[in-house]
């Protein structure tokens, strides 16, 4: 793709196409694309010569990537830091049980090279940050970032924006899902839409709110068709509009948003360090282990507890910091609030001060009393 394109053409969109031919094995494999008005084999050769980043190995980049590969997109790199979890299978569907315990990226390409043997894949077990953000988009033709919390969101906007390089967005949230496409060089960006970070609670996660997983195949597959037509020329991206999906009313509308004049451009990522710092997540757990902290006020405990609980409410541990945990923290400790956003914030607050290890309570003392009524 040309990064410093002024005014969209489908064939500005693209780079020049280096593959001269399909062998015999990739027409086969590709023939419906290849009867297809607007694709061809000019598109399946733009194809195959694609580098694609894409964020996130969990239920949005499960079917990205598995349409990329199917599709024949030549060159996918998937970035996550995460493992295989049993509650994962529920949506994230390229990986299986075998896969529990494993990398989500080796899972992940695994699972590209078992579906498309024409198509180079590669793994990056790590966070996206400030530090590699530049590097990584400058290497790819455009990136879709399916990942789950503000800061990576906001910094893969404003690397997208500093490199030229077309952003393929999407999120899920229980029974909802926006797709977007941000492109310096075509229109609005992020943050023209929403100029402020969120805070990082300002939504429940999946372990918190729950997500209907069908609904990540649904969202994913429409940022794999987004990607598919930047590459390929094929049709109007969403370039401007914020399209909003409700599975549970089977409704889908579309919000048209423009540039703001008064924003500032995005100059560097040096503003991003300390929110993608507090984003790092905190390891979960469904049933406490070690130590119990419950950091409910104290009119909330009164209602119930979990059995050997000691009670040191989030307001006191703002105050106080590490001092107010220091004398309670075993070498593993679970701390817990009412959904399981407090303790959240609680472990954040203090992971830096020791190095036993914090482990939240998923979903809080709602889900653990629901499971032990």
């Amino acid at each position: 793709m040309d990064k410093q394109t002024d005014g969209f053409t489908p064939q500005r969109m693209v780079s020049i196409t280096k593959s001269d031919t399909l062998s015999p094995e990739e027409r086969l494999r590709y023939a419906r694309h290849l009867t297809l008005p607007g694709v061809g084999e000019q598109g399946q050769l733009k194809l195959k010569d694609a580098k694609v980043l894409v964020i996130g190995a969990g239920g949005l980049g499960s079917p990205i990537l598995n349409y990329l590969a199917a599709g024949g997109v030549g060159h996918i790199t998937v970035i996550d830091d995460d493992v295989v979890e049993e509650s994962n299978l529920q949506r994230q569907t390229i990986h299986r049980m075998s896969d529990i315990g494993r990398p989500k990226v080796d899972s992940a390409v695994d699972a590209v090279e078992r579906l498309n043997p024409f198509v180079q894949a590669t793994g990056i077990k790590d966070r996206l940050t400030p530090d590699n953000a530049i590097e990584l988009f400058t290497a790819h033709d455009l990136v879709i970032d399916g990942t789950d919390n503000f800061a990576t969101r906001y910094l893969s906007n404003d690397a997208a924006e500093l490199t030229r390089t077309p952003l393929v967005w999407g999120t899920i949230m229980q029974f909802e899902g926006q797709v977007s496409v941000f492109d310096p060089n075509q229109g609005p960006m992020l943050r023209d839409l929403f100029p402020d970070i969120p805070p990082a609670d300002a939504v429940p996660s999946c372990a918190v709110g729950g997500v209907f997983g069908a609904l990540a195949g649904q969202i994913g597959s429409m940022l794999a068709i987004e990607a598919i037509k930047l590459i390929t020329g094929v049709g109007v991206p969403a370039f401007g509009k914020l399209v909003l999906v409700d599975a549970l009313t089977t409704s889908q509308r579309t919000l048209t948003f423009t540039k703001d004049p008064d924003r500032e451009p995005v100059t560097s990522l040096s503003h991003m360090a300390e929110v993608c710092a507090d984003a790092i997540p905190v390891p979960t757990t469904v049933e406490p282990q070690g130590a119990i902290i419950d950091v409910r006020t104290p009119e909330e405990t009164a209602e119930g507890i979990i059995p050997g609980a000691i009670e040191i409410p989030l307001a006191r541990i703002e105050e106080e910091g590490w001092a107010a945990l220091a004398p309670y923290v075993q070498d593993t400790t679970t701390i817990y609030c009412r959904s399981g956003v407090r303790s959240e914030q609680a472990i954040k607050l203090v992971r830096e001060h020791t190095d036993a290890e914090l482990l939240n309570l998923q979903g809080g003392y709602v889900a653990w009393s629901a499971r032990h009524a």
